[in-house]
């Protein structure tokens, strides 16, 4: 058996084994890899003990960007001033919350069933069971009709990642709950604390301050959103959390959570350690992170042993690495590495893996993949923030210059009555190189690829300057961020 090489040349490979491939995992992941094998020639299995689509399409993106629709849809009809000043009038706007969550469900059956298809009519073989490792090459199968053993000439592990619940809260999946429980939107709670301010913790308050839930942040970093660069974060902070009256704690853990009626929770100040309030709340939301899905996958039969809290070591190859030497015809993808928690990440890498499989030496640009919030307005952001990049100009001997433009002197933003926002952009003065680009406002995670593809094709800020975009678009607003960078440049 044979693989393609995009040079036309081929790599041989073993008919000793029962695939070429094996995948454990079934995430977006494992289904960029698997896909991209085929595409090489390589005759793949795919093992998943849970649904097809792993968290991504079952549990996080696409369940909760159905709820960010729908809710987005409410907040929007139910902006009367803003609705006025374009000349609308809309009388009284109600929803339901078992539609709203209906939409969500089918949106998961659909993309979930087109994910197994396009497997199937590639001629993938999915197997439904739990993998794990037995030794090299070799991979153990339990299945509701018993175990069964497979070799893989190379084996790849995508096993994801569960959400991180911290010691002393507790569960109950009703009362208490994490994202995974959150997109089914079961019921809409009066009052609802959220346990973290990542992503997770403001998409989710989008969603319940649209529909008319009462919302608490706790956040235990001394400022909000503490992830993003200062300035969208300060800008955030006004627009997605003050705006609409959520209540705040920072420098706070909720050191225990009780499920009941109330919820209660203890807040415990994070330098003192002495407990500060006690809340009585009807929900509370644990958006405190993730963690690797890495336990009883056999990784010690080969002698690999993770990196608290439970990932891979892997190099930029995505080789499992063994006190620092690549396990042959080992490898891993996804969140169970830590490299980048994102389901798009965890796609790039698959497809990076399967290329240096095949005899293709790659590695992926981490710093040139994009990441959104689809808040309203919604976050995005590429590459480092200004802390970031001041810190690695000092260690490298170089300056950083930022640049702002705003949406409120962006045409299309004007007309659509959604000027709030800002694009910023950070670059080295002596080459120009972007370095990282944050943008808060209207459909910022499309606007953001346009720096991503700049960053990871090396584009300086000089050449992006005379970049022609639509006019009007919101595009314009990162033009104008690239122009005012260049005009620094050559002053």
């Amino acid at each position: 058996m044979t693989a393609a090489h995009a040079d036309g040349g081929t790599t041989t490979l073993s008919s000793a084994f029962d695939y070429d491939l094996i995948i454990i995992g079934a995430g977006v992941g494992g289904h960029g890899a698997a896909l991209h094998a085929v595409e090489q020639g390589l005759k793949t299995a795919i093992i998943e003990a849970a649904e097809m689509g792993g968290t991504c399409v079952n549990r996080g993106c696409i369940p909760s960007k159905a709820l960010l629709a729908a809710s987005g849809r409410v907040r929007d009809l139910q902006a009367v001033e803003h609705l006025q000043a374009l000349g609308i009038q809309v009388g009284g706007v109600g929803f339901e919350r078992q539609g709203i969550a209906a939409h969500a469900t089918n949106l998961v059956t659909k993309i979930r069933g087109d994910l197994t298809n396009s497997l199937k009519r590639l001629g993938v073989d999915i197997i439904p069971g739990w993998g794990k490792l037995v030794g090299s090459q070799k991979v153990d199968v339990t299945t509701p009709q018993g175990s069964l053993t497979l070799t893989g000439r190379d084996i790849l592990i995508s096993a994801g990642s569960v959400p991180a619940v911290p010691p002393g809260i507790e569960l109950d999946g009703q009362t208490v709950f994490t994202s995974d429980e959150a997109v089914r939107l079961d019921w809409l709670p009066p009052w609802v604390a959220i346990v973290g301010s990542g992503y997770i913790g403001l998409e989710f308050s989008d969603v319940y301050t649209a529909l008319g839930t009462e919302v608490t942040m706790i956040e235990a970093l001394d400022q909000l959103m503490p992830g993003f660069d200062p300035d969208i974060a300060k800008l955030a902070k006004r627009l997605l959390i003050e705006a609409r009256g959520i209540e705040t704690y920072t420098g706070v853990f909720a050191t225990r959570v009780t499920p009941g009626a109330p919820v209660t929770i203890e807040l415990t100040d994070a330098k003192t350690k002495a407990v500060v309030d006690v809340l009585e709340v009807d929900a509370c939301l644990v958006a405190t992170g993730r963690r690797p899905a890495t336990q009883n996958l056999g990784l010690e039969t080969v002698g690999v042993d993770t990196v608290k809290p439970g990932f891979i070591p892997v190099n930029d190859q995505m080789q499992v690495l063994k006190e620092g030497e690549p396990v042959p015809h080992l490898w891993a993808i996804g969140d169970a590495t830590g490299k980048m928690m994102l389901a798009h990440a965890a796609s790039a890498q698959g497809i990076i893996a399967v290329e240096n499989i095949c005899g293709r030496p790659r590695t992926v640009n981490y710093r040139a993949i994009p990441a959104a919030a689809f808040t309203h307005p919604e976050i995005s952001f590429v590459g480092l923030t200004e802390p970031q990049a001041k810190t690695l100009g000092e260690e490298q001997g170089f300056a950083i210059a930022t640049a702002r433009s705003y949406f409120k002197g962006n045409s299309k933003a004007i007309a659509e009555g959604e000027a709030e926002g800002l694009a910023k952009i950070i670059y080295r003065t002596d080459t120009g190189e972007l370095l990282g680009a944050h943008i808060l406002g209207p459909h910022a995670a499309d606007l953001i690829q346009e720096a991503a593809t700049a960053m990871a094709a090396g584009t300086s800020v000089a050449d992006l300057a005379f970049v022609v975009h639509t006019h009007p678009t919101l595009t314009e607003v990162l033009d104008e961020a690239f122009k005012r960078a260049a005009h620094s440049l050559s002053a």
